[in-house]
């Protein structure tokens, strides 16, 4: 969420408040879910990227390279085209003299498949149609009709596969998802296979042979063909004829094609073929009825029809999964170019319209509310920073019940202009709104613990109030400990985060919130309000859409820079993120009647709180799917097309970087870290939504845990501050 924002204080026990019972909970249920659901979204995309991008495309008549024929049975190599290949030696049988069985191959197709059964309807001939299983799944009805009027069905491995180059597991998988595929359409099941690529008897290799072994043992007959039309090469009509018109009274298994391709010429020639064959005395008929071959075809188990449906319903899902993917990629992709170019020419407009200033200097004193619970390893920093600044400022440290000595730390110290207030542990708001009863100036800026103010933060934060209508102040706050990948990843968040979202929240007049780390605020407007709530876990979100409904405005002043300190672990920046996410959300649920509202309200509902949806909750929902999806890319489409995609979204994240670092006057070497940021941190931020929103959505409560201090901060460029 967004990333400006320092973690509230919350009591470590349960207790009861206006907040009701506020219970630590860990639920398993969602994670249970995501993974089943990426699973089967994984299956699914595996299945469509192996049925639709590993489909054998050449056509069946293409020219192979020759293999070995050593291992070839001569029963098989001189025999009949109809091979049993279980037995040793192997059986074959051919059609009958003056006969002819014809056979389609690579169906069924919506436009060809209809037209040839047409042609064969008003001819009154029986054919056989080797179909390929994704065909059937993709067309069922045509299987049906098939059979309906009397033709037989083979099948033709499942994606079209050249049987002789797979690896027997390929072999038996595509046998047997095409005939599951069949069954699921048509409640049979066939005993006939056409391995493609295969043609006469005399063709067979050793390791087309092994294929029809194979296919042997696993009951099939595979048949071969005697005649080739070539219509696969769209020679033209009276070649396809000429191709078709046996030589002789031998039976023939004639190879012609309802699929692969244009098809008018197929339908053309085997309209004139058939009543001239029939002319000439041929007979013709299934492969089955010429060779006569009993039981090739016999109906489904009741097993075999409902895997075979569930095959078509899981083929068509993952269609339906891609496409909707492909539209949401597409148009995350869209949005998110559109984002990155709104938020560089607000950036630039915002830099150029805040070189005008504010109006006359705003001199009056500021107090400073610190809020620390156990905050002993960065108190003294952070009040050293303060006192050092170049404006009038009294620090008010409120000690929300630590047990390290924070507050006998700080008034150790004896700084002038310094006052400690202890509270009993009631978690930061109660500590903020202590503060603010006791403050005794109009401007007030909160301030963590674990943050070190520059000289002139405060007198620079302070300047926008010259306005009136100035409610809240953000200032920029910067990661200091930013070594290591952890560190980089996240100074660069920082600084793309303040210098180009909240410039635009500025410009929109939309600030969703104001950073517990370095914020200022008008005590009266606060006072009027009721002061910071404890309804969410983000008040410093909370507080801000409060204020920008009241009416305020919120503006960012990008040179009131402040230090504090990252998590330094995984694990500790899961927990920082996933309070704020879940706070934001809480916050955003609060305020959500700003959608319908006017005036401030409403640009804070229309535009920011619209913007956080979008971006920080409804986008990294849908990450992990997106994720997936590229894998699949990368695996069946293209995989340098999806690489480009990849590459031009990080430059164009780079670039977005680079002009935020400029901005800021950063320099651009933690840049480098980017692409490795999109496979480790990017993963991480997901997910935290994911979270998030489970939590929120289950009603589980989450209390605020204390993230470790490393003590790192210091006053930057000093060594020690001078108490004033």
């Amino acid at each position: 969420m967004t990333h400006s924002r320092k973690p509230s204080r919350r009591a470590a026990r349960s207790r009861r408040g206006r907040r009701g019972v506020v219970r630590q909970s860990a639920p398993r249920t969602h994670w249970l879910l995501l993974s089943a659901a990426m699973v089967t979204l994984a299956a699914a995309l595996l299945l469509q990227g192996y049925t639709r991008h590993m489909f054998g495309s050449a056509p069946d008549g293409a020219a192979r390279p020759a293999g070995p024929a050593a291992a070839v049975p001569a029963e098989a190599a001189h025999g009949g085209p109809v091979i049993d290949a279980a037995e040793t030696p192997p059986r074959t049988a051919r059609p009958a003299p003056h006969t002819v069985a014809l056979t389609f191959d690579d169906g069924p197709d919506p436009v060809w498949t209809p037209k040839v059964l047409d042609v064969l309807k008003q001819q009154g001939v029986h054919a056989t149609f080797f179909v390929v299983g994704t065909q059937v799944a993709d067309h069922p009805e045509l299987a049906r009709r098939i059979l309906a009027e009397g033709h037989q069905l083979g099948i033709h491995t499942f994606t079209h596969a050249d049987l002789g180059r797979a690896a027997p597991w390929r072999r038996s998988l595509e046998l047997r998802e095409a005939q599951l595929a069949v069954a699921g359409a048509t409640g049979t099941t066939t005993a006939l296979l056409r391995p493609p690529y295969s043609s006469t008897n005399d063709a067979l290799t050793d390791a087309d042979w092994q294929a029809v072994r194979q296919a042997g043992r696993s009951g099939y007959l595979t048949v071969l063909t005697t005649l080739d039309s070539e219509d696969w090469r769209r020679p033209g009509t009276d070649r396809i004829l000429a191709n078709a018109t046996p030589q002789g009274p031998d039976g023939q298994v004639l190879l012609m094609h309802d699929a692969g391709g244009d098809r008018a010429q197929t339908v053309a020639a085997l309209a004139e073929l058939l009543p001239r064959l029939k002319a000439a005395g041929y007979r013709f008929g299934t492969v089955a009825e010429t060779t006569s071959t009993p039981g090739a075809t016999r109906p489904a188990s009741a097993a075999e029809r409902w895997q075979g449906r569930a095959l078509i319903l899981a083929l068509a899902g993952g269609d339906r999964a891609v496409a909707v993917l492909g539209w949401l990629l597409w148009a995350a992709g869209g949005i998110g170019v559109l984002r990155a170019v709104v938020l560089v020419v607000a950036a630039h407009r915002h830099r150029r319209l805040r070189r005008r200033g504010w109006g006359p200097p705003v001199t009056e004193p500021v107090t400073v509310i610190v809020p620390a619970y156990n905050e002993r390893a960065g108190i003294e920093a952070a009040v050293r920073s303060l006192l050092a600044s170049d404006h009038p400022v009294e620090v008010i440290v409120v000690d929300d019940g630590s047990t390290d000595g924070t507050a006998d730390l700080v008034e150790s110290l004896g700084l002038p202009g310094v006052r400690v207030l202890r509270q009993l542990n009631a978690g930061k708001p109660a500590a903020l709104n202590n503060g603010l009863r006791n403050a005794s100036c109009e401007l007030v800026v909160m301030v963590d613990g674990d943050t070190v103010f520059e000289p002139d933060a405060v007198r620079l934060l302070v300047q926008p109030f010259a306005d009136r209508r100035v409610g809240a102040v953000s200032g920029n706050a910067k990661v200091i400990n930013r070594t290591g990948l952890l560190g980089r990843w996240q100074h660069i968040e920082y600084v793309v985060g303040f210098n180009l979202d909240r410039r635009f929240f500025d410009l929109a007049q939309c600030m969703p919130t104001v950073p517990g780390a370095v914020g200022a605020f008008r005590c009266s407007a606060l006072l009027r309000l009721g002061g910071v709530a404890e309804e969410t876990l983000a008040e410093d979100t909370d507080l801000t859409m409060a204020l920008c409904r009241a009416g305020w405005r919120v503006v960012y002043e990008e040179r009131a820079i402040a230090w504090t300190e990252a998590p330094a672990s995984l694990s500790a920046l899961w927990r920082q993120r996933y309070r704020w996410c879940y706070g934001t959300l809480q916050a955003m649920w609060k305020h959500r009647r700003a959608l319908a509202q006017r005036g401030q309200a409403g640009k804070l509902g229309r535009r920011g709180l619209l913007y956080l949806l979008v971006f920080q909750v409804l986008l990294p929902l849908l990450a992990p799917a997106v994720d997936v999806f590229a894998l699949h890319g990368l695996l069946f489409l293209d995989p340098v097309r999806i690489a480009a995609l990849w590459l031009g979204f990080l430059l164009l994240q780079a670039l977005c970087a680079g002009y935020a670092f400029r901005l800021d006057g950063e320099r651009l070497g933690p840049l480098w870290t980017l692409p490795f940021q999109q496979v480790v941190h990017r993963q991480l931020m997901y997910l935290v939504v994911i979270h998030s929103v489970w939590t929120a959505l289950a009603g589980n409560r989450l209390r605020w845990q204390r993230m470790q201090r490393y003590g790192t901060l210091r006053a930057p460029g000093r060594s020690e501050v001078t108490p004033r």
